[in-house]
């Protein structure tokens, strides 16, 4: 019998349900975006001054001159020229400048992909009343391939890179050093994937970020196994990641090196794929990098680098939603450690205060012979939910 048909009515409606309020997501936000007034169309030249261009840009003119390579103090008043901009450069910045403009239909859709991955992984995937012997049937992968590819395809290609999760930790320091006109709409911007990643446990990164999606796809193909099965430690992938977030910080405030505004990941940016801007070497040898290095290793980028992924972690013990594990009926077998593409599973078997990224993939939760794993709502005491610990996580 087929995994559909086994669904109860109760899980059926959910379904439908589910379904329909992820259309009317995606309705509304093709309603919104249709609504909104067309964007003048956009006139520059040299001789123009800084101060004349950055609002069409929706930047300050601190931003277009850091874009421009000039100091952040440099005089916005005096036409371009007069500060040897080339014609040539600045139509450069000008493109680079607009592809991050955020689609606000992308906030939808990333909204129904992870109410998609929420219902799934908590209601849907294991049929009402199928037994533990049944377990290998559940989860089947098929939805979770189907949300990475409009992720990938419609959130990525189609939409281009803004608004992405990784951008949103760096605009927001960006904004108080006065790179955008307003602070106020970088913090709500993060702030909605934060909360993406709090409803449940880091599904925004897992099932709706386009790049996160790219890498998770390569990864997924059956080649490699055995250099899967080495995982990275957590303690040395999270020690890069959060070292190099401080050190951007330090970089863009001049603490260090004394130039305001300088942003290292400008220059490792692999959302630019999305909109074909290659703007530097480095940005193309980290996308390559990335997904070449995907097809062994569980999404390096996200592991190593992305400041989403570090600050996204952070939150990750006061998710609403997660992956539970019973600790009184586990029998520490190893079998979601070892479907585990991280060292989250183990983390959370073996209770630490501070377990690795959980990209709520669902690998484990088909792989328990004692029914002691579970995606569930903290405050459930449903079967398989984890017994409450002290501390986070």
């Amino acid at each position: 019998m087929s995994y559909w048909r086994r669904l109860s009515r109760a899980q059926k409606l959910w379904l439908i349900c589910t379904l329909i309020v992820c259309a009317a997501l995606v309705a509304s936000g093709l309603a919104w975006s249709g609504g909104r007034k067309a964007q003048p169309a956009l006139t520059f030249d040299t001789g123009m001054s800084m101060q004349e261009l950055a609002p069409q840009l929706g930047v300050t003119g601190k931003a277009l001159a850091r874009e421009l390579g000039l100091p952040l103090n440099a005089p916005k008043k005096i036409p371009m020229a007069e500060l040897d901009v080339e014609a040539e450069q600045l139509e450069h910045v000008v493109h680079h400048l607009l592809g991050h403009r955020d689609s606000a239909l992308k906030y939808y859709i990333f909204g129904a992909l992870v109410l998609f991955g929420l219902v799934y992984l908590a209601r849907l995937g294991r049929p009402d009343g199928s037994p533990p012997a049944e377990r290998r049937t559940w989860y089947p992968r098929a939805p979770y391939v189907i949300a990475l590819l409009v992720a990938l395809c419609v959130c990525g290609f189609a939409l281009g890179k803004s608004p992405n999760p990784m951008e949103s930790v760096v605009k927001v320091p960006k904004a108080l050093l006065g790179l955008y006109p307003t602070v106020y709409g970088k913090v709500v911007a993060f702030a909605f994937f934060i909360a993406l990643s709090v409803v449940g446990n880091k599904l925004i990164c897992g099932w709706a970020c386009p790049f996160g999606a790219a890498q998770e796809l390569l990864y997924s193909l059956p080649i490699l196994r055995n250099v899967k099965r080495r995982k990275a430690p957590f303690a040395v992938s999270n020690s890069i990641r959060g070292a190099l977030f401080i050190v951007v910080l330090l970089l863009l405030f001049g603490v260090v090196g004394g130039r305001k505004g300088f942003v290292v990941y400008h220059f490792v940016n692999p959302f630019n794929l999305f909109n074909f801007d290659f703007e530097s070497a480095t940005v193309i040898l980290m996308i390559v990098a990335a997904l070449l290095t995907s097809a062994a290793v569980y999404r390096p980028f996200c592991q190593f680098v992305c400041p989403f992924g570090f600050v996204s972690w952070i939150v990750e013990p006061i998710s609403l939603v997660r992956v539970r594990i019973d600790q009184d009926r586990c029998t520490r077998c190893g079998a979601c450690v070892a479907a585990c593409p991280l060292q989250a599973a183990k983390g959370r078997v073996e209770r630490k205060a501070l377990p690795a990224d959980c990209f709520s993939c669902g690998r484990c939760l088909n792989t328990c012979p004692v029914d002691a794993i579970s995606y569930s709502p903290i405050w459930t005491r449903a079967k398989g939910a984890e017994t409450p610990v002290k501390g986070p996580g």
